[in-house]
């Protein structure tokens, strides 16, 4: 078993930045690839992007490009999502979740944190 705790979401103005963190304890967080996903209400979950064991990153360019950086410390057993450039679209729950490839696809994914609310003011 893996247990993800999200942190860092909260207000921001349009334009503004926010650092989102996941926790991992249990299973050693090296041998996992984390993703990124956010789900608005009445909309479906959204992969943001993720990042493999060895730091091989993917995104959602279409939703993401340029903006939003993802990176880890396994050290610390913790993924960020750095969101810079924020837009009241990004508005949504965004949730880490473990898995064995870092795939663009929820489903792939074996454990979920609880997810942290973003909201972009305009």
């Amino acid at each position: 078993q893996v247990q993800l705790v999200e942190s860092g979401g909260g207000l921001v103005q349009a334009g503004g930045s926010l650092r989102l963190s996941c926790v991992a304890s249990g299973r050693t967080f090296s041998n996992y690839a984390m993703g990124w996903f956010r789900q608005a209400p009445g909309k479906e979950r959204e992969f943001v992007g993720a990042i493999s064991w060895s730091g091989v990153k993917t995104y959602n360019v279409d939703s993401v490009k340029g903006r939003f950086t993802i990176s880890r410390d396994n050290a610390k057993n913790t993924v960020y999502l750095q969101m810079n450039s924020l837009k009241p679209e990004d508005t949504a729950v965004y949730y880490c979740a473990a898995g064995s490839l870092p795939a663009g696809v929820w489903a792939r994914y074996d454990y979920w944190g609880q997810g942290t609310q973003v909201t972009v003011s305009s």
